[in-house]
Protein backbone atom coordinates (compact mmCIF):
# COMPACT_ATOMS: atom_id res chain seq x y z
CA UNK A 1 0.00 0.00 0.00
CA UNK A 2 2.66 2.03 0.58
CA UNK A 3 4.63 1.64 -2.40
CA UNK A 4 1.28 2.23 -4.12
CA UNK A 5 1.18 5.93 -2.53
CA UNK A 6 4.37 6.62 -3.24
CA UNK A 7 4.21 5.95 -6.97
CA UNK A 8 1.16 8.16 -7.38
CA UNK A 9 2.48 10.74 -5.42
CA UNK A 10 5.63 10.36 -7.65
CA UNK A 11 3.30 10.55 -10.42
CA UNK A 12 1.75 13.55 -9.29
CA UNK A 13 4.72 15.07 -8.77
CA UNK A 14 5.68 14.25 -12.62
CA UNK A 15 2.23 16.11 -13.89
CA UNK A 16 3.87 19.33 -12.32
CA UNK A 17 7.31 18.81 -12.84
CA UNK A 18 7.88 16.88 -15.87
CA UNK A 19 11.38 17.79 -16.10
CA UNK A 20 12.13 16.11 -12.35
CA UNK A 21 11.68 12.71 -14.62
CA UNK A 22 14.74 13.55 -16.63
CA UNK A 23 16.99 13.25 -13.21
CA UNK A 24 15.32 10.72 -11.15
CA UNK A 25 16.61 8.35 -14.16
CA UNK A 26 19.70 9.81 -14.86
CA UNK A 27 22.20 7.78 -16.10
CA UNK A 28 26.35 8.22 -15.19
CA UNK A 29 27.48 8.18 -18.16
CA UNK A 30 25.66 11.54 -19.49
CA UNK A 31 27.35 13.55 -17.14
CA UNK A 32 30.76 14.29 -18.83
CA UNK A 33 28.48 14.74 -22.18
CA UNK A 34 26.12 17.50 -19.93
CA UNK A 35 29.05 19.32 -18.27
CA UNK A 36 31.12 19.77 -21.35
CA UNK A 37 27.52 21.38 -22.86
CA UNK A 38 26.96 23.57 -19.97
CA UNK A 39 29.76 25.18 -19.98
CA UNK A 40 29.41 25.82 -23.66
CA UNK A 41 26.43 27.15 -23.25
CA UNK A 42 27.74 29.54 -20.44
CA UNK A 43 30.28 30.91 -22.82
CA UNK A 44 28.03 31.68 -25.38
CA UNK A 45 25.26 33.01 -23.36
CA UNK A 46 27.11 35.59 -21.49
CA UNK A 47 28.23 37.63 -24.37
CA UNK A 48 24.65 37.76 -26.32
CA UNK A 49 22.82 37.67 -22.89
CA UNK A 50 24.36 41.30 -22.08
CA UNK A 51 23.78 42.37 -25.67
CA UNK A 52 20.37 41.34 -25.94
CA UNK A 53 20.31 43.74 -22.45
CA UNK A 54 21.88 46.60 -24.68
CA UNK A 55 19.14 46.07 -27.40
CA UNK A 56 16.12 46.16 -24.89
CA UNK A 57 17.33 49.00 -23.38
CA UNK A 58 17.82 48.38 -19.93
CA UNK A 59 20.95 47.39 -17.77
CA UNK A 60 23.55 45.04 -19.17
CA UNK A 61 23.06 43.06 -15.12
CA UNK A 62 19.71 42.45 -16.76
CA UNK A 63 20.48 40.28 -19.43
CA UNK A 64 22.68 37.92 -16.90
CA UNK A 65 19.67 37.60 -14.56
CA UNK A 66 17.42 36.57 -17.32
CA UNK A 67 19.93 33.68 -17.93
CA UNK A 68 20.13 32.47 -14.56
CA UNK A 69 16.58 31.37 -12.91
CA UNK A 70 14.67 31.01 -16.12
CA UNK A 71 17.47 28.51 -16.84
CA UNK A 72 16.50 26.43 -13.68
CA UNK A 73 13.00 26.78 -14.53
CA UNK A 74 12.73 25.50 -18.06
CA UNK A 75 14.77 22.33 -17.11
CA UNK A 76 12.29 21.57 -14.08
CA UNK A 77 9.06 21.99 -16.19
CA UNK A 78 9.82 21.50 -19.61
CA UNK A 79 9.38 18.50 -21.96
CA UNK A 80 12.41 19.00 -24.18
CA UNK A 81 15.68 17.27 -23.13
CA UNK A 82 18.24 19.83 -25.45
CA UNK A 83 15.97 23.38 -25.52
CA UNK A 84 18.00 26.21 -23.62
CA UNK A 85 15.80 29.63 -22.85
CA UNK A 86 17.28 32.72 -22.22
CA UNK A 87 16.88 36.26 -24.59
CA UNK A 88 17.09 35.91 -28.43
CA UNK A 89 16.97 38.59 -30.81
CA UNK A 90 13.62 38.71 -32.39
CA UNK A 91 11.40 39.36 -28.32
CA UNK A 92 13.90 41.27 -27.31
CA UNK A 93 13.86 43.50 -30.42
CA UNK A 94 9.77 43.80 -30.10
CA UNK A 95 10.15 44.57 -26.29
CA UNK A 96 12.16 47.33 -26.86
CA UNK A 97 9.80 48.01 -29.06
CA UNK A 98 6.72 48.39 -26.88
CA UNK A 99 9.08 49.62 -23.93
CA UNK A 100 10.86 52.51 -24.85
CA UNK A 101 8.79 54.74 -26.05
CA UNK A 102 6.63 54.56 -23.17
CA UNK A 103 9.51 55.11 -21.15
CA UNK A 104 11.56 57.78 -22.63
CA UNK A 105 14.73 58.36 -21.36
CA UNK A 106 13.54 57.39 -18.12
CA UNK A 107 16.19 54.28 -17.32
CA UNK A 108 14.33 52.58 -14.15
CA UNK A 109 10.83 53.16 -15.32
CA UNK A 110 12.08 51.17 -18.88
CA UNK A 111 13.76 48.84 -16.32
CA UNK A 112 10.10 48.33 -14.63
CA UNK A 113 8.32 48.19 -17.72
CA UNK A 114 10.25 45.58 -18.81
CA UNK A 115 9.52 43.44 -15.83
CA UNK A 116 6.24 43.73 -15.48
CA UNK A 117 5.88 43.33 -19.54
CA UNK A 118 7.69 39.63 -18.73
CA UNK A 119 5.48 38.87 -16.22
CA UNK A 120 2.39 39.46 -17.95
CA UNK A 121 4.10 37.43 -20.46
CA UNK A 122 4.50 34.68 -18.67
CA UNK A 123 1.09 34.80 -16.82
CA UNK A 124 -0.76 34.62 -20.51
CA UNK A 125 1.71 31.23 -21.30
CA UNK A 126 0.42 29.89 -17.91
CA UNK A 127 -3.37 30.49 -18.74
CA UNK A 128 -2.82 29.40 -22.21
CA UNK A 129 -0.71 26.04 -21.04
CA UNK A 130 -4.09 25.60 -18.35
CA UNK A 131 -6.32 26.24 -21.52
CA UNK A 132 -4.56 23.96 -23.24
CA UNK A 133 -3.54 25.96 -26.34
CA UNK A 134 -0.52 24.68 -27.51
CA UNK A 135 -1.82 24.21 -30.81
CA UNK A 136 -1.53 27.60 -30.95
CA UNK A 137 2.19 26.71 -32.42
CA UNK A 138 0.80 26.80 -36.08
CA UNK A 139 -0.86 30.06 -35.56
CA UNK A 140 2.03 32.15 -37.26
CA UNK A 141 2.62 30.12 -40.59
CA UNK A 142 5.95 29.65 -41.80
CA UNK A 143 5.71 32.65 -44.47
CA UNK A 144 4.73 35.27 -41.51
CA UNK A 145 7.44 34.17 -39.26
CA UNK A 146 9.88 34.04 -42.35
CA UNK A 147 8.99 37.87 -43.01
CA UNK A 148 9.05 38.78 -39.46
CA UNK A 149 12.65 37.51 -38.65
CA UNK A 150 13.94 38.89 -41.51
CA UNK A 151 12.36 42.17 -40.70
CA UNK A 152 13.52 42.32 -37.25
CA UNK A 153 16.74 41.24 -38.53
CA UNK A 154 17.27 44.10 -40.41
CA UNK A 155 15.81 46.49 -37.98
CA UNK A 156 18.24 45.70 -35.09
CA UNK A 157 21.28 45.55 -38.24
CA UNK A 158 20.10 49.32 -39.02
CA UNK A 159 19.75 50.15 -35.29
CA UNK A 160 23.44 48.52 -34.26
CA UNK A 161 25.19 50.88 -37.01
CA UNK A 162 24.94 53.88 -34.95
CA UNK A 163 26.91 51.46 -32.21
CA UNK A 164 29.44 50.52 -33.92
CA UNK A 165 30.17 53.64 -35.44
CA UNK A 166 29.76 55.63 -32.69
CA UNK A 167 26.90 58.38 -33.61
CA UNK A 168 23.21 59.01 -32.42
CA UNK A 169 20.35 58.58 -34.65
CA UNK A 170 17.51 61.75 -34.98
CA UNK A 171 14.65 59.96 -35.41
CA UNK A 172 12.88 57.00 -34.12
CA UNK A 173 11.62 55.93 -37.48
CA UNK A 174 13.32 52.65 -39.45
CA UNK A 175 12.36 54.39 -42.88
CA UNK A 176 13.89 57.76 -41.80
CA UNK A 177 17.08 56.33 -40.54
CA UNK A 178 17.52 54.32 -43.44
CA UNK A 179 17.16 57.81 -45.94
CA UNK A 180 19.27 60.33 -42.98
CA UNK A 181 22.11 57.47 -42.65
CA UNK A 182 24.40 59.07 -45.43
CA UNK A 183 24.06 62.03 -43.11
CA UNK A 184 25.59 60.55 -40.48
CA UNK A 185 29.03 59.52 -42.49
CA UNK A 186 31.03 62.64 -41.23
CA UNK A 187 29.90 61.41 -37.42
CA UNK A 188 31.56 58.52 -37.61
CA UNK A 189 34.20 57.87 -34.78
CA UNK A 190 36.75 56.05 -36.62
CA UNK A 191 38.37 54.29 -33.22
CA UNK A 192 34.98 53.09 -32.61
CA UNK A 193 34.86 51.47 -36.18
CA UNK A 194 38.04 49.91 -35.91
CA UNK A 195 37.12 48.24 -32.84
CA UNK A 196 33.92 47.00 -34.34
CA UNK A 197 35.79 45.77 -37.58
CA UNK A 198 38.38 43.09 -35.58
CA UNK A 199 35.52 42.15 -33.55
CA UNK A 200 33.65 40.60 -37.04
CA UNK A 201 37.33 39.71 -38.17
CA UNK A 202 37.40 37.74 -34.63
CA UNK A 203 33.87 36.31 -35.07
CA UNK A 204 34.66 35.46 -38.37
CA UNK A 205 37.78 33.30 -38.25
CA UNK A 206 36.62 31.47 -34.91
CA UNK A 207 33.65 30.66 -36.85
CA UNK A 208 35.79 29.03 -39.99
CA UNK A 209 38.72 27.79 -38.24
CA UNK A 210 36.67 26.33 -34.60
CA UNK A 211 33.08 26.12 -35.37
CA UNK A 212 32.71 24.67 -31.90
CA UNK A 213 34.12 27.41 -29.86
CA UNK A 214 32.10 30.46 -28.46
CA UNK A 215 32.96 32.91 -31.17
CA UNK A 216 31.03 35.43 -28.98
CA UNK A 217 32.88 34.47 -26.08
CA UNK A 218 36.35 34.85 -27.59
CA UNK A 219 35.79 38.42 -29.08
CA UNK A 220 34.28 39.69 -26.24
CA UNK A 221 37.42 38.28 -23.83
CA UNK A 222 39.78 40.03 -26.63
CA UNK A 223 38.64 42.93 -26.97
CA UNK A 224 37.95 43.45 -23.33
CA UNK A 225 41.34 42.54 -22.38
CA UNK A 226 42.41 45.31 -25.31
CA UNK A 227 39.93 47.82 -23.42
CA UNK A 228 41.18 47.39 -20.24
CA UNK A 229 44.88 47.14 -20.70
CA UNK A 230 45.03 50.42 -23.80
CA UNK A 231 41.98 52.30 -21.73
CA UNK A 232 39.71 52.64 -25.01
CA UNK A 233 37.72 55.44 -23.06
CA UNK A 234 40.42 57.44 -23.39
CA UNK A 235 40.13 57.52 -27.24
CA UNK A 236 36.14 58.05 -26.62
CA UNK A 237 35.15 54.81 -27.36
CA UNK A 238 31.91 53.86 -25.39
CA UNK A 239 32.65 51.03 -22.84
CA UNK A 240 29.60 49.45 -20.79
CA UNK A 241 31.02 51.39 -17.61
CA UNK A 242 30.82 49.86 -14.25
CA UNK A 243 27.58 48.14 -12.96
CA UNK A 244 26.76 45.75 -10.23
CA UNK A 245 24.29 42.79 -8.91
CA UNK A 246 21.97 45.49 -8.04
CA UNK A 247 17.96 45.52 -8.64
CA UNK A 248 15.69 48.36 -9.04
CA UNK A 249 15.27 49.85 -5.04
CA UNK A 250 11.88 49.18 -3.77
CA UNK A 251 11.46 52.66 -3.21
CA UNK A 252 10.41 53.26 -6.85
CA UNK A 253 7.84 50.77 -7.39
CA UNK A 254 6.24 53.89 -4.97
CA UNK A 255 5.95 55.80 -7.93
CA UNK A 256 5.04 53.76 -10.52
CA UNK A 257 2.00 54.50 -12.83
CA UNK A 258 -0.08 51.48 -12.62
CA UNK A 259 -2.57 52.58 -15.51
CA UNK A 260 1.23 51.99 -17.60
CA UNK A 261 0.24 48.63 -17.65
CA UNK A 262 -3.03 48.63 -19.89
CA UNK A 263 -0.40 49.91 -22.61
CA UNK A 264 1.31 46.34 -22.24
CA UNK A 265 -1.39 43.86 -22.35
CA UNK A 266 -1.90 43.38 -26.34
CA UNK A 267 1.96 43.84 -26.44
CA UNK A 268 2.36 41.03 -24.04
CA UNK A 269 -0.15 38.69 -25.72
CA UNK A 270 1.89 39.24 -29.10
CA UNK A 271 4.86 38.39 -27.50
CA UNK A 272 3.50 35.72 -25.50
CA UNK A 273 2.27 33.88 -29.05
CA UNK A 274 5.59 34.95 -31.12
CA UNK A 275 7.69 33.11 -28.15
CA UNK A 276 5.70 29.83 -27.82
CA UNK A 277 6.01 29.39 -31.89
CA UNK A 278 9.34 30.26 -32.39
CA UNK A 279 10.31 28.48 -29.39
CA UNK A 280 8.07 25.50 -30.83
CA UNK A 281 9.89 25.28 -34.13
CA UNK A 282 12.97 24.84 -32.31
CA UNK A 283 11.74 22.50 -29.52
CA UNK A 284 9.87 19.98 -32.41
CA UNK A 285 13.37 20.34 -34.41
CA UNK A 286 15.67 18.81 -31.93
CA UNK A 287 13.29 16.80 -30.39
CA UNK A 288 12.43 15.18 -34.17
CA UNK A 289 16.38 15.14 -34.35
CA UNK A 290 16.93 13.06 -31.31
CA UNK A 291 13.83 11.09 -31.64
CA UNK A 292 11.75 11.60 -28.43
CA UNK A 293 8.56 13.09 -28.00
CA UNK A 294 7.71 16.67 -26.61
CA UNK A 295 4.44 18.19 -25.11
CA UNK A 296 3.13 21.85 -26.87
CA UNK A 297 1.02 22.79 -23.44
CA UNK A 298 3.73 21.50 -21.08
CA UNK A 299 6.00 23.82 -23.18
CA UNK A 300 3.59 26.80 -23.16
CA UNK A 301 3.33 25.97 -18.72
CA UNK A 302 7.81 25.95 -18.47
CA UNK A 303 7.83 29.36 -20.61
CA UNK A 304 5.08 30.95 -18.76
CA UNK A 305 7.11 29.80 -15.26
CA UNK A 306 10.41 30.69 -16.83
CA UNK A 307 9.48 34.17 -18.15
CA UNK A 308 7.57 35.00 -14.66
CA UNK A 309 11.13 33.74 -12.91
CA UNK A 310 12.56 36.03 -15.26
CA UNK A 311 10.78 39.19 -14.34
CA UNK A 312 10.39 38.31 -11.00
CA UNK A 313 14.81 38.11 -10.59
CA UNK A 314 14.72 41.25 -12.48
CA UNK A 315 15.26 40.07 -16.00
CA UNK A 316 13.56 40.13 -19.15
CA UNK A 317 11.55 37.87 -21.46
CA UNK A 318 13.37 34.62 -22.82
CA UNK A 319 12.26 32.25 -25.07
CA UNK A 320 13.58 29.15 -26.67
CA UNK A 321 17.05 30.01 -28.27
CA UNK A 322 18.11 27.97 -31.46
CA UNK A 323 21.48 29.23 -31.44
CA UNK A 324 22.08 28.18 -27.96
CA UNK A 325 20.23 24.37 -28.24
CA UNK A 326 22.24 24.14 -31.13
CA UNK A 327 25.20 24.64 -28.98
CA UNK A 328 24.23 22.00 -26.58
CA UNK A 329 23.11 20.07 -29.24
CA UNK A 330 26.75 19.86 -30.91
CA UNK A 331 28.46 19.64 -27.57
CA UNK A 332 26.56 16.53 -26.95
CA UNK A 333 23.95 16.88 -24.22
CA UNK A 334 21.87 14.96 -22.80
CA UNK A 335 19.16 15.95 -19.96
CA UNK A 336 18.46 19.23 -19.07
CA UNK A 337 21.04 19.13 -16.04
CA UNK A 338 23.02 21.49 -18.97
CA UNK A 339 20.89 24.52 -18.37
CA UNK A 340 21.42 23.79 -14.85
CA UNK A 341 25.42 23.95 -15.21
CA UNK A 342 25.21 26.97 -17.69
CA UNK A 343 23.04 28.77 -15.21
CA UNK A 344 25.23 27.86 -12.30
CA UNK A 345 28.61 29.11 -14.65
CA UNK A 346 26.67 32.16 -15.15
CA UNK A 347 26.11 32.78 -11.57
CA UNK A 348 29.53 32.84 -10.56
CA UNK A 349 30.18 35.04 -12.96
CA UNK A 350 27.84 37.51 -11.32
CA UNK A 351 29.01 36.92 -8.02
CA UNK A 352 32.58 37.20 -8.68
CA UNK A 353 33.69 37.91 -12.18
CA UNK A 354 31.51 41.25 -12.19
CA UNK A 355 34.07 44.28 -12.68
CA UNK A 356 36.40 43.44 -15.55
CA UNK A 357 32.62 42.81 -17.57
CA UNK A 358 32.93 47.02 -17.14
CA UNK A 359 35.07 47.55 -20.04
CA UNK A 360 33.42 45.80 -22.61
CA UNK A 361 33.27 48.13 -25.54
CA UNK A 362 29.44 48.43 -26.61
CA UNK A 363 30.83 48.38 -30.07
CA UNK A 364 31.51 44.65 -29.55
CA UNK A 365 28.35 43.88 -28.51
CA UNK A 366 27.04 46.05 -31.39
CA UNK A 367 28.40 44.14 -33.66
CA UNK A 368 27.83 40.84 -32.44
CA UNK A 369 23.92 42.06 -32.62
CA UNK A 370 24.45 42.30 -36.16
CA UNK A 371 26.52 38.90 -36.43
CA UNK A 372 23.60 37.41 -35.07
CA UNK A 373 20.96 38.91 -36.96
CA UNK A 374 22.40 38.65 -40.36
CA UNK A 375 22.86 34.91 -39.70
CA UNK A 376 19.11 35.32 -39.34
CA UNK A 377 18.27 36.80 -42.80
CA UNK A 378 16.93 34.36 -45.29
CA UNK A 379 15.67 36.27 -48.72
CA UNK A 380 16.26 33.03 -50.44
CA UNK A 381 12.89 31.35 -48.65
CA UNK A 382 10.86 34.31 -50.03
CA UNK A 383 12.11 33.93 -53.41
CA UNK A 384 11.78 29.73 -52.86
CA UNK A 385 8.11 30.85 -52.06
CA UNK A 386 7.57 32.57 -54.87
CA UNK A 387 8.00 29.76 -56.76
CA UNK A 388 6.34 27.11 -54.93
CA UNK A 389 3.42 29.37 -53.82
CA UNK A 390 1.80 33.13 -54.51
CA UNK A 391 -0.11 33.08 -51.48
CA UNK A 392 3.13 32.21 -48.82
CA UNK A 393 5.37 34.67 -51.22
CA UNK A 394 2.93 37.68 -50.62
CA UNK A 395 2.40 36.88 -47.19
CA UNK A 396 5.97 36.72 -46.09
CA UNK A 397 6.85 39.70 -48.41
CA UNK A 398 4.11 41.99 -47.05
CA UNK A 399 5.15 41.20 -43.43
CA UNK A 400 9.00 41.68 -44.17
CA UNK A 401 7.79 45.09 -45.48
CA UNK A 402 5.09 45.98 -42.51
CA UNK A 403 7.56 45.60 -39.99
CA UNK A 404 10.14 47.52 -42.02
CA UNK A 405 7.65 50.41 -42.63
CA UNK A 406 5.54 50.85 -39.71
CA UNK A 407 7.41 48.91 -37.17
CA UNK A 408 7.48 45.62 -35.25
CA UNK A 409 4.28 45.40 -33.15
CA UNK A 410 1.79 47.13 -35.77
CA UNK A 411 3.89 44.99 -38.66
CA UNK A 412 3.42 41.86 -36.62
CA UNK A 413 -0.51 42.35 -36.21
CA UNK A 414 -0.94 43.26 -39.48
CA UNK A 415 1.03 40.18 -40.90
CA UNK A 416 -1.42 37.68 -38.49
CA UNK A 417 -4.52 39.41 -39.44
CA UNK A 418 -3.39 38.79 -43.39
CA UNK A 419 -2.36 35.24 -42.62
CA UNK A 420 -6.15 35.31 -40.88
CA UNK A 421 -7.73 36.73 -44.17
CA UNK A 422 -6.09 34.32 -46.19
CA UNK A 423 -7.61 31.08 -44.20
CA UNK A 424 -11.02 32.68 -44.08
CA UNK A 425 -10.48 32.86 -47.78
CA UNK A 426 -9.99 29.19 -48.29
CA UNK A 427 -12.39 28.54 -46.22
CA UNK A 428 -14.99 31.14 -48.40
CA UNK A 429 -13.99 30.06 -50.98
CA UNK A 430 -12.12 26.57 -50.94
CA UNK A 431 -10.79 24.61 -53.94
CA UNK A 432 -13.42 21.75 -55.22
CA UNK A 433 -12.64 19.03 -57.58
CA UNK A 434 -14.92 16.97 -60.36
CA UNK A 435 -14.15 13.43 -59.85
CA UNK A 436 -14.22 10.37 -62.05
CA UNK A 437 -13.74 6.64 -62.13
CA UNK A 438 -10.20 5.04 -64.31
CA UNK A 439 -10.18 1.79 -65.29
CA UNK A 440 -9.61 -0.42 -62.61
CA UNK A 441 -12.74 1.18 -60.37
CA UNK A 442 -10.86 4.12 -58.45
CA UNK A 443 -12.39 7.37 -57.85
CA UNK A 444 -9.09 10.15 -58.88
CA UNK A 445 -9.82 13.68 -60.00
CA UNK A 446 -10.75 13.84 -63.62
CA UNK A 447 -8.26 13.55 -66.36
CA UNK A 448 -7.53 11.69 -69.52
CA UNK A 449 -7.12 8.42 -67.64
CA UNK A 450 -10.09 9.20 -65.40
CA UNK A 451 -13.66 9.55 -66.66
CA UNK A 452 -17.14 10.81 -65.11
CA UNK A 453 -20.10 8.82 -65.09
CA UNK A 454 -22.78 8.84 -67.60
CA UNK A 455 -25.85 11.65 -66.45
CA UNK A 456 -23.93 12.09 -62.60
CA UNK A 457 -21.59 14.20 -60.97
CA UNK A 458 -19.31 13.91 -58.42
CA UNK A 459 -18.39 16.46 -56.24
CA UNK A 460 -15.84 16.91 -53.46
CA UNK A 461 -15.16 20.85 -51.40
CA UNK A 462 -12.38 20.84 -49.69
CA UNK A 463 -13.46 22.55 -46.59
CA UNK A 464 -15.89 22.04 -43.94
CA UNK A 465 -19.23 23.26 -44.51
CA UNK A 466 -19.91 25.80 -42.56
CA UNK A 467 -22.56 29.38 -42.69
CA UNK A 468 -20.05 31.21 -44.72
CA UNK A 469 -19.63 29.12 -47.44
CA UNK A 470 -22.77 26.95 -47.48
CA UNK A 471 -24.24 29.75 -50.27
CA UNK A 472 -20.65 28.95 -52.42
CA UNK A 473 -21.52 25.53 -52.11
CA UNK A 474 -25.18 25.52 -53.30
CA UNK A 475 -24.01 28.13 -56.29
CA UNK A 476 -20.86 25.71 -57.35
CA UNK A 477 -22.85 22.88 -57.37
CA UNK A 478 -26.29 24.37 -59.16
CA UNK A 479 -23.67 25.52 -61.64
CA UNK A 480 -22.36 22.88 -62.64
CA UNK A 481 -25.51 20.87 -62.84
CA UNK A 482 -26.56 24.09 -65.63
CA UNK A 483 -23.27 24.24 -67.45
CA UNK A 484 -23.03 19.97 -67.95
CA UNK A 485 -23.23 19.00 -71.80
CA UNK A 486 -25.54 16.39 -71.00
CA UNK A 487 -28.16 15.90 -69.01
CA UNK A 488 -27.88 15.83 -64.96
CA UNK A 489 -29.66 13.09 -63.38
CA UNK A 490 -27.50 12.40 -60.05
CA UNK A 491 -25.04 14.80 -58.20
CA UNK A 492 -23.05 12.68 -55.86
CA UNK A 493 -21.31 14.75 -53.11
CA UNK A 494 -18.14 13.81 -51.11
CA UNK A 495 -19.53 14.12 -47.59
CA UNK A 496 -16.71 13.25 -45.33
CA UNK A 497 -14.63 16.29 -46.08
CA UNK A 498 -17.30 18.94 -46.13
CA UNK A 499 -19.68 17.80 -43.07
CA UNK A 500 -18.01 17.76 -40.26
CA UNK A 501 -20.25 18.70 -37.81
CA UNK A 502 -23.91 19.84 -37.28
CA UNK A 503 -24.67 23.45 -38.54
CA UNK A 504 -28.02 24.53 -39.05
CA UNK A 505 -27.32 26.82 -41.37
CA UNK A 506 -25.70 24.08 -43.53
CA UNK A 507 -28.52 21.26 -42.90
CA UNK A 508 -30.94 24.55 -43.77
CA UNK A 509 -28.92 25.27 -47.19
CA UNK A 510 -28.92 21.50 -48.17
CA UNK A 511 -32.64 21.42 -47.88
CA UNK A 512 -32.92 24.31 -50.44
CA UNK A 513 -30.09 22.70 -52.65
CA UNK A 514 -32.49 19.87 -53.03
CA UNK A 515 -35.19 21.74 -53.49
CA UNK A 516 -33.32 23.44 -56.34
CA UNK A 517 -32.35 20.29 -57.81
CA UNK A 518 -35.40 19.20 -57.73
CA UNK A 519 -36.52 21.72 -60.35
CA UNK A 520 -33.57 20.46 -62.52
CA UNK A 521 -35.13 16.56 -61.68
CA UNK A 522 -31.63 16.26 -60.13
CA UNK A 523 -30.88 13.51 -57.47
CA UNK A 524 -28.65 14.38 -54.53
CA UNK A 525 -26.71 11.65 -52.73
CA UNK A 526 -24.60 12.42 -50.15
CA UNK A 527 -21.95 9.81 -49.99
CA UNK A 528 -20.18 8.88 -46.49
CA UNK A 529 -21.70 9.82 -43.05
CA UNK A 530 -24.42 8.14 -43.51
CA UNK A 531 -25.89 7.77 -40.09
CA UNK A 532 -24.88 10.95 -38.56
CA UNK A 533 -26.23 12.51 -41.28
CA UNK A 534 -29.64 11.23 -41.54
CA UNK A 535 -29.48 12.10 -37.90
CA UNK A 536 -28.79 15.49 -37.87
CA UNK A 537 -31.80 16.02 -40.02
CA UNK A 538 -34.09 14.26 -37.97
CA UNK A 539 -32.58 15.84 -34.80
CA UNK A 540 -33.32 19.64 -36.49
CA UNK A 541 -36.73 18.32 -37.75
CA UNK A 542 -35.85 19.33 -41.46
CA UNK A 543 -38.00 16.85 -44.26
CA UNK A 544 -36.99 16.49 -47.97
CA UNK A 545 -38.14 14.82 -50.81
CA UNK A 546 -36.90 11.34 -50.31
CA UNK A 547 -36.86 11.06 -54.22
CA UNK A 548 -34.53 13.54 -54.63
CA UNK A 549 -31.95 12.80 -52.00
CA UNK A 550 -30.21 9.83 -50.94
CA UNK A 551 -27.35 8.91 -48.58
CA UNK A 552 -24.59 6.17 -49.43
CA UNK A 553 -21.87 4.60 -47.06
CA UNK A 554 -18.92 6.44 -48.80
CA UNK A 555 -18.28 7.18 -52.74
CA UNK A 556 -17.56 3.88 -53.79
CA UNK A 557 -20.90 2.94 -52.88
CA UNK A 558 -22.51 5.33 -54.53
CA UNK A 559 -20.61 5.03 -57.89
CA UNK A 560 -22.16 0.84 -57.48
CA UNK A 561 -25.08 2.21 -57.35
CA UNK A 562 -25.50 4.45 -60.22
CA UNK A 563 -23.79 1.78 -62.35
CA UNK A 564 -26.34 -0.67 -61.12
CA UNK A 565 -28.82 1.77 -61.87
CA UNK A 566 -27.50 2.65 -65.25
CA UNK A 567 -27.69 -0.83 -66.11
CA UNK A 568 -31.30 -1.45 -65.09
CA UNK A 569 -32.10 1.44 -67.19
CA UNK A 570 -29.80 -0.19 -70.45
CA UNK A 571 -31.85 -3.36 -69.50
CA UNK A 572 -35.57 -1.50 -69.69
CA UNK A 573 -34.80 0.06 -72.69
CA UNK A 574 -33.56 -3.32 -74.55
CA UNK A 575 -37.24 -4.89 -73.16
CA UNK A 576 -39.22 -2.31 -75.09
CA UNK A 577 -40.78 -3.77 -78.11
Amino acid sequence: MEKLRNRLFFQKLLQWVPGLENFFSYRKEYLSFDIRAGLSVAAVSLPVSIAYAELTGVGAIAGLYSTILPLIAYALFGSSKQLIVGPDTATCAVVAAVVIPLAADNVVLRWQLVIILTIMIGIWCLVAGKLRLGALADLLSRPILIGLLNGISITIIIDQIAKVCGFKYDYASLFERIIHLPTKLTQIHVGTVCIAFFTLMILIAVKKARPRWPAPLIAVVVMTFFSWAIDFQRYNIKIIGEFSNEIIPFSSWIDFDPGLMRELVVPSLNIAVICFISMMITVRSFAAKNNYDTNADTEFKALGIANIVAGLSHGFVVSGTSSRTAVNDVSGGKTQLVSIIAAVAIAMVVLFLLSPLQYIPTAVLGIILIYSSWSLIDIKSIIRFFKLNRDAFYLSLTTLIAVLLIGIIPGMALAVLLGLFLFLRRVFRPTDQLLGVDADGRIHSLSNNVMPIDNAIIYRFNSPLTYFNIAYFKKRLINLVDEAPDKVSYVVVDAIPCFTYQDVSVLLGIEELVRALKVRDTVLILAGRRKTLKRWFKDMNIHMDKDYIEFSYDLYFAVKMLQSKEHMSDAEENDEP
